[in-house]
């Protein structure tokens, strides 16, 4: 959802951030750490209202592969890169976080 405060966001994260810690899933650290790191990487895109409306622009042009700035419009794997593809962060990311996010 585009329209996802940041604050929607801040809690959609800690949510995420916390059900896949690493500590927390011994018996999935590898996934767990995965999804932690990729968890991070689409936070630090949202919070940042310029790498957000970068990405924004980019996903309206039905990005998602190949174009701005290689691979995956300058995101870390590209959309493609997140856990479950990508859909489901708010303001953004198609795909999906293991758990979901909400307002997406």
């Amino acid at each position: 959802d585009r329209g996802a405060s940041q604050d929607d966001i801040k809690k959609a994260y800690r949510k995420l951030a916390l059900q896949w810690h690493p500590d927390r899933n011994p018996d999935k650290r590898e996934e767990a750490e995965k999804n932690f790191r990729n968890i991070a990487e689409a936070y630090e895109c949202l919070s940042d209202s310029n790498k957000r409306s970068q990405y924004d622009s980019f996903r309206s042009f039905g990005g998602g592969g190949a174009g701005m700035g290689g691979g995956g419009g300058g995101f870390p794997g590209g959309a493609q890169g997140f856990p479950g593809g990508a859909q489901g962060f708010p303001g953004g990311f198609p795909g999906g976080f293991p758990g979901g996010f909400p307002g997406g």
